[in-house]
């Protein structure tokens, strides 16, 4: 039984794991940075500001006008 358990717990964390596990996005600035973003980026129309997450987790804002082209990376 105990064996059947472990086995049940690790089928359901793997499964949690990549649902959960959603795909980067590249962001390339005007003056010519480069911006690995964990997750989808968010817009908010109201203040022109891209919200993201950096690759440390930390959320970061970058200005909508100073970004050239964002591109969802093929992992």
């Amino acid at each position: 039984m105990n064996k059947a358990a472990a086995a049940v717990l690790a089928g359901v964390m793997a499964f949690g794991l990549s649902a959960c596990s959603s795909p980067n996005y590249v962001m390339h600035t005007n003056d010519g940075r480069t911006i690995v973003a964990d997750g989808k980026p968010q817009t908010d129309d109201e203040t022109g500001m891209i919200s993201y997450k950096d690759a440390n987790g930390n959320k970061q804002q970058i200005n909508r006008t100073d970004v050239k082209e964002m591109v969802e990376l093929d992992q």
